[in-house]
Order: C-alpha cells, then sequence, then structure tokens
C-alpha cells in the first residue's frame, strides 16, 4: 500500500510516517500544505492519501479541497480525513458525495494504532470509516426525526454501526449474530425508514445520512 500524507504539523506528519512504515506500509511522500501534497500525488500515484481537514494558508478547508482535487485527478484513491474535531458539515457531506474508499478519524484515534490500521484498511479496500466519536457528536447536536422511533435498539445498533462504515459481517462479529440477522435487521431498518428499493439512490447510504442527520429518538 503506498501512501502520501498532508499534515501541516511535523510531529503528527513524521508521527504517521514512522507509524506506518513500522506496520510495514510504504509512505511515499509527506506534506505539509495542499499544494505540495498534490504534487505528491501526481508524482507517486498513491493508493492512499492522509489528510488534515485544516492547512495552510487560512487553516480552513485547505485539506478538504485538495483532497477533493486529488480524487479529481486521480478517482480510484482512498482518502482517510483527519480532523482535531467533530467538523459536522464535512461528516455529512462525505456520505453525501458517495462513501466508497473514504474516511474521517478524529486525530486522538491514530494514538489507538490497532483501531486506526483497521480503519486504514478499510478505506484501502473501498470501504468507509466514520469515527464512532464523530457519529456520536453528530447524533447529539440534531433533533430526532420520527421514523427512527419506529427502529428496535438492536436495529439502531446496526445502524449505528453501519454509520462507522462496518460492512455485515463486521457488524455480525461486533454483535455477536449471524449474518444473516445483519440481514433482516436491515432490511427491517430500510422498511422502517420508507427506502423502497430504487435504482437512483443506495438506500444504506440514505439509512446512514438519516441517522447523523436526525441523531437518536432515546435517551
Amino acid at each position: 500500500m503506498r501512501i502520501v500524507i498532508a499534515e501541516d504539523d511535523p510531529l503528527l506528519r513524521e508521527g504517521l510516517a514512522l507509524l506506518l512504515r513500522a506496520e510495514g506500509l510504504e509512505v511515499a511522500a509527506t506534506a505539509a500544505d495542499p499544494d505540495g501534497f498534490l504534487t505528491a500525488v501526481d508524482a507517486h500515484a498513491p493508493q492512499v492519501a492522509i489528510v488534515d481537514v485544516r492547512m495552510p494558508p487560512t487553516h480552513t478547508d485547505e485539506g478538504i479541497t485538495a483532497a477533493v482535487e486529488a480524487r479529481r485527478r486521480r478517482p480510484d484513491l482512498a482518502v482517510l480525513v483527519l480532523s482535531a474535531y467533530v467538523e459536522q458539515a464535512f461528516a455529512t457531506d462525505l456520505l453525501a458525495r458517495g462513501s466508497a474508499r473514504l474516511g474521517y478519524l478524529l486525530k486522538e484515534r491514530v494514538g489507538r494504532v490497532g483501531e486506526f490500521m483497521t480503519a486504514l484498511h478499510r478505506v484501502a479496500a473501498g470501504g468507509t470509516a466514520i469515527d464512532p466519536e464523530v457519529v456520536a457528536q453528530l447524533m447529539s447536536r440534531n433533533r430526532p426525526d420520527r421514523r427512527l422511533e419506529r427502529l428496535s435498539p438492536r436495529e439502531l445498533e446496526v445502524l449505528a454501526l453501519m454509520a462507522e462504515g462496518l460492512g455485515n459481517a463486521a457488524i455480525a462479529e461486533k454483535l455477536f449474530i449471524s449474518d444473516g440477522a445483519v440481514h433482516k435487521h436491515i432490511r427491517n431498518i430500510f422498511a422502517k425508514l420508507d427506502l423502497p428499493p430504487t435504482d437512483r439512490t443506495d438506500r444504506r447510504v440514505t439509512a446512514v445520512l438519516h441517522y447523523l442527520e436526525n441523531g437518536t429518538p432515546r435517551a
């Protein structure tokens, strides 16, 4: 796995590079600003980019803008975004744009090496990785939607794990239930959220977006 890192904090940038190399991964380049990041993407054709949300010169959304441009240049590029705190607009937009090969983690997650590496490999393999704390904070900020009250406690658990980017097999393992039970719960979720089959939308992504935007109806 060939990786490019875009992070303006030199300690975190070099720490990430050391961690990934220690895990046997190839860090092709590191960059401290968006221009350097895009130059590295063009030069090294990485499979994965790890990008800080806020970068010079204004430290607002330069990292996200650069990541979008990198994906335009290399549509198959997996992007794992790191943020010091939850940025709601981007977290929901991440899924709205399409969730394949995308991740959003809080920087504190890097210190939990096992969880961080699991998320990195999931994104590189084409999946989605959303930090559990991101999901929790988004839920607490939003008003509940009446449709979520239709879901059973187990269905809410399944939907929460879907929001973190877990696939059916991983959800089954996490909840100690069978794959068949997970499929049944997801079918029930779609039905209770009024999400009929359609070629125009991905029901899984729509259900997760609905959950992130409306929170949980239970205390």
